[in-house]
């Protein structure tokens, strides 16, 4: 019953949200978002936990200010998704504005593949529509498998109304489909913060010990692409922000193990530098660190009712 009501209002927010006026739009996600901050049920509690980390020093009532922003800054991810599919291409162009965006078109005009890889931050489905209405640049993602199969549907759909490529998430399977799109000079863009799986590679973030997705470092030595950590943000413009990182090289020396470590630990390093300047807008209502994954938490969500964890948002590998 949960994974069909919960098809049922996502549903509803792709027909009906897209169809109301801007304005109207946003007034309902940040209600939305107010109440939700209001009732402070276990993801709010869990994202002031989390903040707790990316914000050390801050005194109770700075937490909560900044749980509010950051539910309103998670309802506007998804009234903007809802709305995505009828903005038009100029509208698309005019609302993202990344600095340092030359160096993904550099790269690729050299023939080399490139890996974006971003952090649950802002919007990142407005960012990949941009990348390929504006700088005309096509790419591949991976999304994990979401129940029910409709739902999941939906965000496929979504995603590729959008013009991207989307790979269901299929171990190594996924992983030679990305690997031989970077071979050819492509792009491949992933969410690559939070680990799904059972292979992720141990980082120190903000001083403590957490997991990230082995695939984009193993993917960057594997093929030779570039690796290009990107962050996200929102301000008091409509406008959304993004920076786009030099590529994380690999070390010179090393096993291949500790090659895939070192980078993923500098692409971990570039995401808390985002996050640390943007702390609101890193959508992160699940638990993240080790410490708090062996131990029952305050915010961790069924997989069937948090579709932005996984076909929402995309994964990496």
């Amino acid at each position: 019953m949960k994974e069909r009501a919960a098809d049922a209002l996502y549903g509803l927010g792709w027909g009906a949200v897209k169809r109301l006026p801007e304005p109207t739009a946003h007034a309902l996600g940040r209600r939305l978002a107010d109440g939700a901050w209001r009732r402070h049920g276990p993801g709010v509690r869990q994202l002031e936990a989390n903040l707790a980390r990316v914000v050390p020093n801050a005194e109770p009532g700075r937490l909560r200010e900044l749980s509010r922003a950051g539910m309103r800054s998670y309802l506007r991810y998804w009234m903007e998704s809802f709305r995505l599919p009828v903005w038009p291409r100029a509208r698309i162009a005019a609302s993202f504005r990344p600095h340092e965006i030359e160096r993904l078109p550099a790269i690729m005009d050299s023939g080399r593949g490139v890996i974006v890889a971003l952090p649950h931050m802002a919007n990142w489905d407005l960012a990949g529509a941009w990348v390929v209405t504006d700088l005309g640049i096509p790419f591949a993602t991976v999304v994990e498998r979401l129940s029910p199969e409709r739902l999941f549907d939906r965000f496929v759909a979504y995603r590729e109304a959008l013009g991207m490529e989307v790979l269901p998430h299929a171990g190594g399977a996924s992983f030679g489909s990305l690997a031989r799109r970077l071979r050819r000079g492509g792009l491949v863009c992933l969410v690559a913060d939070r680990d799904l799986s059972a292979s992720g590679i141990g980082v120190r973030f903000f001083g403590e010990a957490a997991r990230m997705p082995a695939g984009p470092a193993l993917l960057a030595l594997q093929t030779g692409a570039a690796l290009l950590p990107v962050t996200l943000w929102y301000d008091d413009s409509p406008v959304m922000k993004g920076r786009v990182y030099p590529p994380v090289e690999p070390p010179e020396t090393g096993t291949r193990a500790e090659k895939a470590a070192a980078m993923t630990q500098a692409m971990a390093d570039r995401f808390a530098e985002g996050i640390a300047a943007h702390p609101q807008d890193w959508h992160m209502l699940q638990r993240f660190w080790a410490a708090d994954l062996a131990r029952p938490g305050p915010g961790e969500r069924g997989r069937p009712d948090d579709p932005r964890r996984t076909a929402g948002r995309g994964s990496a590998p």
